[in-house]
This record gives C-alpha cells, structure tokens and sequence, in this order.
C-alpha cells in the first residue's frame, strides 16, 4: 500500500504520464485527471525529434543531453521498442554559420561527424539534391508522442497511480497560502501536492490566482504522408524542411520551415500550408508526397522559451511543469519535479529553470485564506 503523498497531476499529455510514472516509483499516491484523452493535444501532434543539437543557452543544452540519457533509461525499463536512435543528418545552415553550430557543439562535447556529399549519398540514397556536407548526429532519435505516453501511464497505473479521463477541473482550492484539493463535477479531491501539466492552458488556470504567467503564442503543425515505400535511414534537417519517416512508412514533416526556432504566431491557412509542405517534400525526395493528415495543436512555450519546472510562487504544494520541447526533455523534467514533490533537490541541470522568472502578480491578486477557482480546464 501507498503511504507517501498524494499528488494530483493535472492533465495526461507525456509530462503528466511521465510525472505519474516517476511519483509512482517514488511512493506517491499519484492520480492524473484529464479533461479529454491522453496525449490529446500537444504531446500527440509533436514531431518527436529528440536532440541537444538545437538548445537556447548552455544550461538548455545541458538539460537536453542529460534527458537523452534518460530516455535510454526509459527505453530499457516502461519503453521497449518505442524508439528510433537513426541519427540526423543536418544541413539547415550553411557557411560560417555551418561551421561555428560545428565548432560550438563540438566544444559542449557533442557527438558529431562531418559528411560530404559522396558519403551522405551513400547513407541515405533516396535524397535527390544532397548537400556539399553535412553534420551527422548519431546519438539523435525520436519517439511517438502518443505511443510513449500510454506506455508510462500504463506503467503508473500498474504501480497503483489513478487515471480519471473526461474530468474537467473546476476549480483549485487554496487555504492558508497552500493547495489542499481541487474541485472536479464528480466533487471535491484532497491532495498534498497538485501539479500543473497543462501545457499552453496553464496561464488560464493560474490567472484566477492573481498570478501571470508569461507564455508564447506558438502554433505547430505536423503533416503526416501516407506511406511510402522509400526508407529514409535518418531524421532529415534541411535548410526548408526538416523531415522524419516513422516505423509505418509515413513521411513526418513540420508545417514550418526550421521548426525549432520558428516565432510564427500564425501559420495561415492549413490547405496552403499543406501545399507547400508536401511541395518542399516531394522537391527533397523526388517523388509525390500525398497527404494522410495535418495535425494541428499549441506548443507550449514559456515567455523566454526556457521550461519552466518546479513551483509556483507563493503557493505551497502548487507545482507546474510547462516546456517545449516535451518529448526531448520529459525523463529529466518528471524525474527532477517528482524528487522535488517527494522531499528531494532538483536535478543539477534543472537548476535555472524555475518557474518564479515567468511570473508577475496583477492588481487583482487574491488574498484571503480560501479561494476556488472557478475555471473550465484539465
């Protein structure tokens, strides 16, 4: 039997099933409520690149290399056969740029290798246009959002966890500066420890508080093909296009060019964006690329783009975890949040990423001993 905190996660997308997965293996009393179905919005739309190749600071960097390491851990425990380490090929830049990502990444300890074109064509063949050279990250790979989402829930729930699906959250109630329960339509949840796994409803949620969250208006887009026969061996980043095959023959793309660093807060129409994905698709790979579906979802990204992971200020027992990219960074995110809801620091590499920099009181701040938000959400 379960005797250590009760902890409520509040939404099912891969941070709350890992946060589930690893406060079960740490003794809580874990149950995830969610108002839809699992990975059911981001975390399932996600185009599942999981790298250090791409980061915002050296700590972003760092915390991006240790959660691949955790994702091999993962793999050998609630995650077998959920992954493909295939490498990236990456040409996005070109030039000094090509040279200094090389120099940098090199001198951060990154596993890389320079290819030219005779050796890329030899690697993956099935690339019309291949680059005068590229950089070859072979510890890179990429998961299914949706797929390593039930795996760890599955797992919590085996260990004991709860899953309550279609329980929308009402309401948070505060007394004495502390969480003590949330309200749900079915009534009142106690819990020691609630955290926020909300993704880009966060803000929403906290607003009632008096607290502002300061988040980005980022939307994604993944255009899945139907399958195709080619086999492409890597994860593809050109300078238009960064491009992915799953284990179905199905041609994965983001609906913007460079993704990772893409601020668009609009992408316009989806049949225009679908046209010139698959256009710049079929230019890569020569051949006709034909639709199965475009996934649409809000990426979660806080104001400065950093996670931000811990708790949230002046609330005791409150505690968020809001990030892009999710997938990347899930087994280091759950696995430092969970120590620190059981009593323990935070991992070393997440130690610039509280989320107390992203918040600013407004006028409206509440400030009696018990409040219950009264907010549709998770």
């Amino acid at each position: 039997m379960t005797h250590g905190p009760r902890v409520l996660i509040l939404g099912a997308g891969l941070i709350g099933a890992g946060l589930a997965y690893e406060l079960t293996a740490r003794g809580a009393k874990v149950s995830v409520i969610e108002a839809g179905l699992p990975a059911g919005m981001a975390s399932g739309r996600s185009f599942g690149w999981i790298n250090a190749s791409f980061s915002l600071s050296q700590a972003h960097f760092q915390a991006r290399y240790a959660a691949m390491a955790g994702h091999h851990s993962w793999q050998r425990g609630v995650a077998k056969g959920l992954y493909r380490w295939q490498g990236c090929l990456w040409w996005e830049k070109a030039g000094q740029d090509f040279d200094r990502t090389a120099k940098d990444l090199a001198q951060l300890g990154y596993p890389l290798q320079e290819v030219d074109r005779s050796k890329f064509m030899q690697i993956e063949p099935d690339v019309v246009h291949p680059p005068e050279r590229a950089l070859l990250f072979k510890a890179e790979g990429a998961a299914d959002g949706t797929a390593l989402t039930q795996a760890l829930l599955r797992a919590a729930c085996e260990a004991g966890a709860g899953l309550w699906l279609g329980c929308k959250v009402e309401g948070l109630t505060i007394s004495a500066g502390r969480i003590v329960a949330v309200e749900t339509p079915a009534g009142r949840v106690a819990a020691d420890h609630v955290i926020l796994a909300t993704g880009a409803a966060t803000p929403a949620l906290l607003a009632p508080l008096g607290l502002k969250f300061a988040m980005q208006h980022r939307p994604g887009a993944i255009v899945h093909s139907l399958p195709m026969p080619l086999r492409l061996r890597h994860i593809l980043a050109a300078p238009d296009q960064e491009i992915r095959q799953d284990v179905r023959g199905c041609i994965l793309a983001p609906g913007a060019a460079g993704h990772q660093t893409d601020a668009s807060t609009a992408h316009g129409a989806p049949d225009l964006m679908v046209r010139d994905t698959l256009a710049r698709l079929s230019a890569i790979l020569g051949q006709p690329v034909r639709l199965q579906s475009l996934r649409l979802a809000d990426r979660p990204v806080p104001g400065d783009g950093l996670p931000a992971v811990g708790q949230v200020p002046g609330i005791a027992g409150l505690h968020m975890a809001v990030l892009h990219s999710g997938v990347t960074l899930a087994p280091l995110v759950c696995g430092s949040l969970a120590d620190q809801v059981v009593g323990g620091p935070a991992a070393a590499a997440m130690a610039d990423f509280a989320p107390a920099r992203l918040f600013t009181q407004s006028q409206e701040r509440v400030a009696v001993d018990s409040i219950q938000m009264n907010r549709p959400g998770f």
